[in-house]
């Protein structure tokens, strides 16, 4: 299979020149653990003559250490170079290999298969024209099978070559084949694989590897080398929007001003109007540099300098394009987002967005729905979890220049950095929001519409999907003390520490609702008992509509607290003792309660002029003369997340 040329010995610069023009295919291998992807690159490298023989010498020896074959030579080695890779028989980083054939040049993506490095898979297949997705056929399809199938579809992969692996450990079943052809047909019905073909192999002994296998007669279709040096992907390209993201301003001298980048689509040609965004201004090309020529025209995905015939402010982050075909322009937009971090993806927390040459603030503005991997059913979550994936809406903090993903994978990828330790954790992909290109979504990305019998589409948010989507269960806490205890303190506390988690949590302060809603009220035991019925409530409504309430008030009977309970619903009503001795309460007096008191303007002030009746089992009692607010805050949220309001 390694090709051989006479050229090499008569013309080294004409073999050379072939070799540059040669087709370049950018593919990756993916699927679960053990199913043999390392093994089947190996394989594919032997077998094609791609190995020096020192380093096959190596492999042999290397084989009765670390190989998993039984001493004999274990194809997967050729890959898997790290130390832990092969004390395990795993792989972990994503490896690169090189080669060519007579008819192609090749860079492979070895990428693992282990659910923790999703992410490394992910960042392989951002960049690959084919994906080889491997299944065990002793196992059949599993989750991370089903993961990475839906990655590749999400990545825009448009050719993919599911090959049947192991098929020497089920006899060479032709059932055994068909069988999980068909599951996975009925799996990618509901994704976007234009281009599926299936191949039945075993890597080990490399049947249907680079040569036919004797074994599998009744398989009468292409090897996998053979598929790999044929497959087109000539239109799989986008030469019609022209999008140049201005890398670097190269400034040689004061004769030349260059703009340097790689062009994301399109075709650029010498005299070629452009528009420079976001200024709007227009110019022509002067001239098109690459490597020190100066050619007529250049095409993505070429790295390449554009001198203008004008002089124009143009920097790092810019675009270049062509002024009847502009892309879009907003702050805002929808996005298909891979969480790469071990801490979740909180909505509404700041982030850095980085798309094509420019870095900018912003924030997961919300999370509209997480997409299971094994049904492709969209259900309401609060958050993304490591290697969960789920469509986003994103601000960011000016305006960025995009297209669809499916339209363009330059331009419409971004990558999510975590602002404190620059880390990566998220990739994305933007989605269109038209609905008039409905026709050109995969199936998961359409919206669902409402039913045809002439009904309202509008669908009634549901308590679990509002539960998912804040992360939190619906309850109701009542902050109960004398006046002067911190009742009002701790509860903000706690609205501050559930929000700076992502959570959303209301106060509701009985001195707040006599400003408006009970304004009506005087300070009678009557009165106090109605204002308490009223806060009861607002705070089933906000519990109706998803939100944690924290209500405030000195509530100083025990009967009345008990209707409330009642009112609220005793499931998700907790009670917060915030106890302090009176004299204590007297000292701090934050509103000059028991100086009105004194004075005979408030003469029935729980504490002093009337009792208050300390609740017998509160489920938490605070002390705040012995406990600072700080702790009694972290003791709230310990007792939420006891009881399961929060997660």
């Amino acid at each position: 299979m390694s090709h051989q040329s006479d050229l090499i010995a008569t013309d080294i610069n004409e073999y050379l020149a072939q070799h540059e023009r040669k087709q370049l295919l950018r593919f990756i291998t993916c699927g679960s653990v053990d199913d043999g992807k390392s093994t089947l690159i190996g394989r594919l490298l032997f077998d094609s003559k791609m190995l020096y023989e020192d380093h096959i010498a190596q492999l042999e020896s290397e084989s009765k250490v670390h190989g998993t074959t039984g001493g004999k030579f274990d194809p997967a080695l050729v890959t898997d170079g790290l130390k832990a890779e092969r004390e395990q028989g795993i792989t972990i980083d994503v490896a690169y290999r090189y080669f060519s054939t007579a008819k192609r040049k090749f860079i492979i993506a070895d990428t693992p298969g282990h659910e923790q490095y999703t992410r490394n898979m992910a960042t392989g297949a951002s960049t690959a024209d084919l994906a080889i997705i491997l299944i065990d056929a002793r196992y059949g399809m599993l989750t991370q099978t089903r993961r990475h199938s839906f990655i590749v579809s999400l990545l825009g992969i448009r050719h993919v070559v599911v090959t049947i692996n192991k098929m020497d450990l089920v006899d060479f079943s032709q059932n055994r084949f068909e069988e999980i052809c068909d599951s996975y047909r009925d799996f990618a019905a509901r994704l976007d694989l234009p281009d599926l073909h299936f191949i039945p192999i075993s890597a080990l002994n490399g049947d249907n590897v680079v040569e036919p296998s004797p074994s599998m007669p009744w398989y009468q279709g292409s090897t996998l080398m053979n598929f790999l040096e044929t497959v087109y992907i000539g239109s799989d390209r986008n030469f019609e929007d022209f999008r140049f993201p201005v890398q670097y301003v190269n400034r040689p001298n004061l004769d030349f001003r260059g703009f340097c980048g790689t062009i994301a689509s399109g075709i650029v040609r010498k005299g070629d109007e452009i528009m420079v965004l976001p200024s709007r201004q227009t110019s022509h090309v002067k001239e098109i540099v690459v490597q020190g020529e100066t050619p007529d025209e250049a095409f993505t995905p070429q790295s390449v300098t554009l001198t203008l015939e004008t002089e124009i402010d143009c920097s790092r982050g810019d675009m270049i394009v062509r002024p009847g075909n502009l892309p879009k322009v907003s702050n805002s937009f929808d996005a298909m987002i891979v969480w790469m971090s071990q801490e979740a993806m909180i909505p509404g927390k700041s982030y850095l967005i980085k798309h094509t040459t420019q870095t900018i603030p912003g924030q997961i503005e919300s999370l509209r729905y997480r997409v299971d991997v094994n049904t492709l059913h969209r259900s309401p979550a609060p958050d993304l979890q490591l290697n969960e994936i789920g469509r986003c809406t994103i601000v960011v903090n000016q305006p960025i220049y995009y297209d669809p993903y499916r339209r363009n994978r330059t331009t419409g990828a971004f990558i999510v950095i975590d602002r404190i330790s620059n880390i990566t954790v998220g990739a994305g992909m933007i989605t269109s929001r038209e609905a008039d290109r409905k026709q050109t979504l995969a199936p998961w990305e359409i919206e669902e519409s409402g039913d045809s019998t002439g009904e309202s589409s509008v669908r009634t948010i549901t308590t679990d999907e509002r539960r998912a989507r804040m992360g939190q269960a619906p309850v109701t806490l009542l902050f109960t003390g004398m006046s002067g205890s911190g009742k009002s303190t701790i509860a903000r506390g706690v609205e501050r520490a559930l929000f700076d988690n992502g959570r959303l949590s209301v106060v509701l302060d009985g001195e707040d609702l006599r400003r408006g809603l009970s304004r009506d009220l005087g300070y009678t035991p009557e009165d106090r008992s109605e204002n308490l019925r009223r806060c009861a409530h607002v705070a089933r409504l906000l519990n109706e509509n998803g939100f944690i309430c924290l209500a405030s008030l000195i509530a100083p009977s025990a009967a009345v607290r008990d209707k409330a309970a009642e009112l609220v619903g005793r499931e998700r009503f907790l009670v917060i003792h915030v106890d302090a001795p009176v004299e204590v309460c007297q000292q701090r007096d934050p509103r000059g309660h028991y100086q009105s008191a004194e004075q005979g303007q408030m003469p029935r002030l729980p504490g002093a002029g009337t009792t208050y009746e300390a609740p017998t089992s509160p489920d938490l009692v605070l002390n705040t003369q012995q406990m600072s607010i700080e702790e009694c805050v972290e003791k709230v949220v310990e007792l939420l997340s006891s009881r399961k309001f929060v997660s």
